[in-house]
């Protein structure tokens, strides 16, 4: 029966979970029903099973990407932005080129190279920040996005973002793709979503989240409170960007007498329902703020050291108690937007962090420590940890996350048969630790073979490249 999996034989088992239940002690086994793990440890074969044999393999929960923005896939590596900070970056690339984006050919196309990027990583839960939407545009920019993500067999969140201003300094130029909304037509827009897309359900394969870009710069302040009281009353999420660069916080600083986290506190945008991307530029407070109201974090260490904008204080808020999940960002500012690549920079840099040696530690054996980082600021399996179990509580997915009996299948078995894993002592971090993209052996989400040998079934790789390749031909 297609429901009846037994994944057999791996060499580890990461769980997701933190601390001392990280990793499987008593067997690697996992047994599915109907999409839901029922057995974990070492298990005979039932009748009926389809055994996937895992020798070799290493086995981590389906990575859960919580902040992406698909229609940048096909942005990747434009020369007028390449070396660019966020602000001149964002004037350069995303509102210049989503001209080109006037057809749902072109939204379908970036969201499926997208959504294949990140299933061959291993992702299975993708939240994409979907800001690209306009008075009057001639398709429906949510329905291809899901519909995207559903032939794919993936988890989608739909953040619902927009803008209802003009944002200064970026939009002065901007092509009609970016006009903003009003207010009235952005809440409207997004409860028709809602009542069209959204599951409740701890296990839900849709989700939408009311998310307008940035709060005040891509609204007025007095829109911020309607915004947050009618995503409450309709039972779904808030998530926006916050914090990205120094130069936000300045401006909030300059505008509001206060910090960004701050700001968003006074408007009602905190709390266990909300996250915002990036945060890099908290202060002692603000990180006090986000553990006493659980407002979460998606941290995107790729993006934010493509654009110079710093690295965030992950460590300190996870000691905090934060929800953290990680996450991709478009790809236009990362140019390799899939979950392996972002965990292996997520356990690499707050570890090179100097900040994380001063918050230890300043002497050894009587001798001072050079200025530097703190070689376990991060571990595998932190990050492991915030890229699912994490990502899926940021979410609001509780039966998501982790490998655990009654938790939903989302499962990734990885092959280390390339040479840099040969000579590896400890294969359970090998998907993270050493660098690259492993050979995806399996994905699975609720229980069905989404990945099978490092190939989506049915998809045409050539095409999709011819595709993309086309497309980009059109761009100046």
């Amino acid at each position: 029966m297609t429901d009846h999996i037994l994944i057999r034989g791996a060499e580890a088992l990461l769980t997701g979970q933190a601390g001392a239940d990280a990793r499987a002690t008593g067997g690697t086994d996992i047994r599915i029903r109907a999409g839901v793990i029922t057995a974990i440890g070492t298990l005979t074969p039932e009748p009926g099973e389809r055994v996937l044999e895992a020798r070799g393999c290493v086995v981590y929960p389906g990575w859960v990407n919580t902040h992406h923005h698909l229609f940048q896939s096909l942005l990747k590596g434009i020369p007028a932005g390449i070396n660019l900070a966020l602000v001149p970056w964002l004037a350069a690339v995303p509102v210049a080129y989503r001209r080109h984006f006037d057809h749902e050919a072109a939204l379908r196309l970036a969201a499926r190279v997208g959504l294949v990027e990140l299933a061959l990583s291993g992702c299975t839960t993708v939240c994409d920040h979907q800001y690209h939407y306009w008075p009057g545009m001639p398709f429906d920019a949510s329905e291809a996005v899901f519909d995207e993500a559903a032939k794919l067999g993936l988890r989608f969140v739909l953040a619902r973002g927009g803008q209802t201003q003009a944002r200064p300094g970026v939009d002065m130029d901007a092509p009609p793709q970016v006009t903003p909304e009003t207010l009235d037509g952005f809440l409207a827009s997004v409860e028709r979503d809602v009542h069209r897309f959204h599951d409740a359900g701890p296990m839900a394969m849709r989700r939408v989240a009311s998310a307008i870009t940035t709060p005040n710069w891509s609204c007025a302040v007095e829109h911020l409170k309607p915004m947050a009281r009618e995503a409450r009353r309709l039972g779904i999420r808030l998530h926006s960007h916050l914090s990205e660069t120094y130069d936000y916080v300045r401006w909030a600083r300059e505008q509001h007498g206060m910090t960004p986290m701050q700001f968003v506190a006074e408007h009602e945008w905190v709390g266990s329902d909300v996250w915002y991307a990036h945060m890099v530029h908290l202060s002692d407070g603000d990180l006090q703020l986000c553990a006493d109201t659980q407002t979460g974090i998606a941290h995107c260490p790729q993006s934010n050291g493509r654009l110079g904008s710093g690295i965030a204080r992950i460590p300190e808020a996870l000691a905090l108690g934060v929800p953290v999940g990680l996450a991709v960002d478009g790809a236009a500012s990362n140019e390799a937007a899939d979950m392996a690549s972002e965990a292996h920079m997520a356990w690499l840099v707050h570890r090179a962090d100097p900040r994380a040696g001063e918050r230890n530690d300043t002497r050894s054996h009587g001798r001072p420590i050079q200025p530097g980082g703190h070689a376990a600021a991060m571990t595998v399996e932190d990050v492991v940890h915030i890229g699912t179990a994490g990502g899926a509580r940021v979410l609001g997915l509780p039966g998501v996350g982790t490998l655990q009996p009654g938790m939903a299948a989302d499962i990734a078995v990885y092959d280390l048969d390339q040479p840099r894993h040969f000579g590896l002592r400890d294969p359970a971090v090998g998907p993270v630790a050493s660098g690259g993209r492993p050979t995806l052996k399996w994905l699975l989400c609720h229980g069905r073979v989404v990945v099978e040998n490092d190939r989506i079934p049915g998809l045409d790789m050539a095409q999709l490249r011819a595709d993309a390749e086309a497309f980009v031909r059109t761009l100046p």
